[in-house]
């Protein structure tokens, strides 16, 4: 989609194609394509150092995906609420206006960075990097990184997180997983959410959606959830503590490459 649409240029990383940017000039002086490809690259590399600069301060780092109205900013409030005083938290929010999310997240006493991405659909690494620079890092256990509602743009951009955690709302269909495989098949974690409304709706099966993010050759663990009611929050606290303990015993020797789409970095 970044490929057609051009939010692969952002504010975070529009300083290399500009007239004294190292993208910005081709070798032909014209091919779009190799200044995509450059922008991309440059991106991996940010992602990496940030990824590197996590892993100094023993910070655990989430990338929280999905579309908009999934309630990526909801499950971090509940998150917040039932973790607070066991781990320091803080989350970068990412939007196109607004600091609406952040407002809410700050209202639960802990930091957050609004980043606003203009006409960009997702974040990229310089953003995040950009936003790093107004956090202590040494204070805190998890980052979360709550991206631009979007189930395209995002799966495609390192951001130097440690683990993808995508978000499937009852209400979206559960079909979704295969109607976006870039996302799902970048998922470390599914969670499917709102599953108060799936008695109300009746059409939403979590085992089709399982099975659909399966057929992707994607084996990551599938927890079905409510943040409003509480049902199967345990599960997904479970899986933040857990992944932060692993997370510790691999700093020694972490290796940091991940596949982002059809892409190592």
């Amino acid at each position: 989609m970044c490929e057609s649409c051009g939010c692969n240029l952002t504010h975070g990383n529009e300083h290399l194609v500009a007239a004294d940017g190292h993208l910005a000039r081709t070798s032909s002086g014209t091919e779009s394509i190799e200044v995509l490809k450059g922008l991309l690259d440059a991106n991996d590399h940010q992602a990496r150092h940030n990824r590197e600069h996590f892993n100094q301060h023993r910070v655990f780092a989430v990338n929280l995906m999905s579309s908009p109205g999934a309630g990526k900013t909801s499950l971090l409030e509940a998150t917040i609420d039932a973790l607070a005083g066991d781990l320091n938290m803080a989350v970068i929010e990412g939007d196109l206006e607004t600091e609406n999310d952040a407002m809410r997240i700050r209202d639960k006493g802990i930091a957050a960075i609004q980043i606003s991405t203009g006409s960009a659909c997702h974040l990229d690494a310089h953003m995040v990097h950009s936003a790093l620079h107004e956090l202590t890092l040494d204070e805190l256990d998890v980052l979360f990184i709550e991206n631009v509602g979007n189930l395209v743009c995002p799966a495609s951009f390192d951001l130097g997180q440690h683990r993808n955690v995508t978000l499937l709302s009852s209400p979206e269909g559960d079909d979704k997983p295969a109607k976006y495989p870039v996302m799902f098949r970048a998922a470390d974690l599914l969670l499917i959410t709102k599953s108060d409304l799936m008695e109300v709706l009746g059409d939403f099966d979590p085992e089709r959606a399982g099975a659909y993010l399966r057929r992707l050759a994607n084996p990551a663990p599938v927890l079905v959830l409510s943040a409003r009611s509480g049902f199967g929050m345990q599960a997904w606290l479970d899986w933040i503590r857990e992944e932060i303990n692993l997370h510790r015993r691999r700093l020694p020797q972490e290796k940091t490459d991940r596949h982002i789409g059809s892409r190592t970095v």
